[in-house]
């Protein structure tokens, strides 16, 4: 029976075309293939193999196939298939993050070298011979023979030795074979990994791993585990344990982390456990050069890489056999993309699991509602670890209300409260550190004028423009836009402009001043563009050469310093007061996990919490390590609203440089949508975005909210599959959005 190949074409347009495939071809879904496309060839994925009877006329035939084996497995085709329908982008986006550029294109290849090997041992006889003859070769055979494994590059036996070469392989004394060489992400760390072994479980630990364990054994039955861990309770340890059965199963083993920065410390945790398998060990994200992913990418395909440790984007790694997926850290933000497609990657990671099968863990110490409500609703299964793991109690937190004045200096608000400059002074004394957390980074939020009240704002944004008194610039920290810091207001020429607020930066010079004999690091976007730059300063503060460690949402969790027993929270409302319903929320579990870094050695730990709202509930909470309480009420409130997780909640947003067109055009798709729209679906008005203006560009946004996500989105998608477009007005589809400027 003839069939046809069903082909995406690579490119930014979604072409899918049938080709005849050539007898004898063995073509399967997710292959590789070459086709004629015109009067040139293309090159693409296999989507579905049909039958080719169903068509009345001739295709063209497939001229080669590039992979014999399919690049990408039928359980991640059907995931990107989902991913098309549910989030409403094309396939070819999710295909292209399914497979990543150094592999789809043939730019790049494997790197290779030249060993000499050592075919068979040379007699005391021919070696004196040789010594006499054919030096050269002798001083090959001497050097192959000491060396480890008896084999070398052939780079390292010196240059001119080709003819000598070609001789001891004639002569059979040698083997000269073609070697791929691994651009090993890891191998620049100066830092030596120590084996460590399995710790001792507590009982609510061993009852975790238990149920984890139950899962692997059995994923068909299992349903998702939602593993609540307070900071500090050892969900770690319980993920390391589960990794080491799945693998002793002969499965593999899946381990998703929402920061890039929260990467290289997991896969030292890892390696140290599994220190007999080291190379085994793939890491995977954006950081990585496309040599570098194009290597790691085909070790975990083949099967050489048994665990994966990677960012947003590894869900989506060949592994064969998954028998695990750990979700660390599942209420994070970052696993959400904002480009499309527009995946959630915790969501595919579930997913995921349920095509394999296999079982899938999500951990975190505040879960995100939408998890806890699938917890309450009987879609995953709830385990909770309530105490910390080395026995200590939770760090004792206390809020000090900034509006009292406590620091007050020449009228304003001081950077540190009193209570807090003395806790770090006391720390100081004791040989103990101390971590101060702002959310914030540069000198200053703004430069005004206090004459006209004028605010040096971006041209493209409309955000004030930040002070960063390293560069002496101002610089935008949406677009990256920079300008020099004016002497004088450019608006009235007063003289009198100054700066309002603080950031990272402002911290820093004053804790200079304030504790001049401590030493202090920063970590922010600034001060970690080096590679490696994280690394060596968690290092340095890891060895007690830091005392104090001034950061932003960056060290916020996944950082484990058993001597940090002060954590301060320099302004805890930053998050607090923007037009977003989730404000609250995330608010709540960034303090929280904050909060948890402190106190977990053998020291007691303390927070102090400097607010102007101090009796917020997500404060309040937060200072009692309450999630159940906190939940509760939030949930009430969403629950009034309908607000996620009791719906879904997208955003449909048209930009363009020109405001006028951007509106005139979502107010005619707001007019379409509202023609026939679906039961159960609430459409919002066509509002201005949060943030007004982007990247020079002018936003509004549509806001949809539906009990079902799949009539919500067929309904925009035929809507928009109708409406031609201006040329330049872009319209964005974000389907259970979480962010709202």
């Amino acid at each position: 029976m003839r069939v046809n190949a069903r082909v995406l074409i690579d490119g930014p347009s979604e072409l899918v075309f049938d080709y005849a495939i050539p007898v004898g071809l063995d073509v399967k879904p997710g292959c590789r293939v070459r086709v004629p496309l015109r009067k040139k060839s293309s090159i693409g994925t296999v989507l579905s193999v049909v039958s080719a009877d169903q068509f009345e006329f001739a295709v063209r035939e497939l001229e080669a196939l590039i992979d014999p084996e399919p690049l990408i497995t039928p359980v991640l085709l059907k995931t990107a298939d989902w991913i098309a329908n549910y989030y409403g982008c094309s396939i070819e986006s999710v295909i292209r993050s399914v497979l990543p550029e150094s592999v789809r294109t043939e730019e790049h290849s494997a790197r290779t070298r030249r060993i000499a090997i050592l075919a068979k041992a040379v007699d005391p006889v021919t070696m004196e011979r040789l010594e006499k003859r054919a030096p050269r070769q002798h001083a090959i055979l001497t050097l192959l023979g000491a060396a480890t494994d008896q084999q070398l590059p052939v780079a390292d036996l010196g240059e001119g030795n080709s003819a000598s070469l070609k001789s001891l392989e004639k002569a059979g004394w040698i083997r000269l074979e073609i070697e791929e060489i691994r651009r090993d992400p890891d191998a620049d760390g100066v830092e030596e990994i120590l084996e460590s072994k399995p710790l001792d479980l507590n009982e609510e630990q061993q009852r975790a791993l238990d149920e984890v364990l139950s899962a692997v054994a059995d994923p068909e039955h299992a349903k998702p585990l939602l593993l609540l861990g307070v900071t500090g309770s050892g969900k770690t340890e319980v993920y390391l344990q589960a990794a080491r059965r799945a693998l002793d199963l002969g499965k593999t083993v899946l381990v998703l982390v929402p920061e890039i920065s929260l990467t290289p410390q997991t896969v030292r945790r890892f390696k140290a456990r599994f220190a007999a398998m080291q190379q085994e060990v793939a890491v995977l994200h954006s950081n990585l050069s496309q040599g570098e992913r194009f290597d790691e990418w085909h070790r975990i395909r083949k099967g050489i890489a048994r665990i994966v440790i990677g960012a947003r984007s590894a869900v989506f790694a060949p592994l064969p056999d998954l028998g695990l997926i750990l979700v660390d850290e599942e209420h994070e933000n970052s696993y959400k993309q904002d480009v499309v497609p527009r995946y959630h990657g915790r969501d595919v990671a579930v997913l995921r699991a349920a095509f394999e099968p296999c079982a899938v863990v999500l951990g975190s110490a505040t879960p995100s509602l939408e998890s806890w409500h699938n917890c309450e609703s009987g879609k995953y299964q709830l385990v909770r670890l309530n105490q910390r793991a080395d026995g200590q109690s939770m760090p004792l937190v206390r809020v000090v209300d900034m509006r009292l004045g406590s620091g007050k200096h020449k009228g304003a608000p001081a950077i540190l409260s009193d209570k807090l400059r003395t806790a770090l002074e006391q720390r100081l004394e004791k040989g103990e550190q101390s971590i101060l957390f702002l959310n914030r980074r540069g000198f200053a939020r703004s430069l005004q004028c206090h004459a006209c009240g004028h605010v040096c704002q971006c041209p493209h944004c409309a955000v004030a423009l930040t002070y960063h008194r390293t560069d002496e610039r101002l610089i935008c920290h949406v677009c990256g836009y920079q300008s020099i810091v004016p002497r004088k207001c450019p608006e009235c020429r007063d003289p009198g402009i100054a700066m309002q607020g603080y950031g990272t930066q402002r911290v820093e010079e004053v804790l200079s001043k304030v504790l001049p004999q401590a030493k202090f690091a920063r970590i922010d976007a600034d001060t970690m563009r080096r590679k490696n730059a994280l690394r060596d300063t968690l290092n340095a503060f890891k060895a007690h050469k830091t005392d104090v460690l001034i950061g932003t949402q960056m060290i916020a969790k996944g950082l484990h310093f058993p001597n940090v027993t002060l954590v301060g929270i320099l302004n805890a409302d930053l998050g607090l007061h923007v037009p977003d319903f989730r404000a609250g929320e995330r608010t709540f579990q960034l303090l929280t996990q904050v909060a948890g870094r402190a106190g977990r050695g053998d020291l007691a730990g303390e927070v102090i919490v400097q607010t102007f709202t101090p009796h917020s509930p997500s404060i309040q909470y937060a200072r009692r390590h309450d999630f159940d309480g906190y939940s509760e009420q939030e949930m009430e409130f969403r629950s009034q609203f309908s607000f996620p997780p009791y719906a879904h909640c997208a955003v449909l947003t048209a930009r363009s440089t020109h405001e006028r067109r951007a509106e005139f055009t979502l107010q005619t798709l707001h007019h379409r949508l509202a023609e026939n729209t679906p039961a159960g679906i609430v459409l919002g008005e066509v509002l201005p975005s949060p943030l007004v203006r982007s990247h020079g560009q002018f936003r509004f946004q549509i806001t949809l909210r539906s009990m079902r996500a799949r009539p919500l989105t067929r309904h925009v998608q035929a809507v928009l599959a109708k409406t031609t477009l201006p040329d330049d007005v872009t319209v964005v589809f974000d389907m259970d959005a979480l962010n709202f400027s």
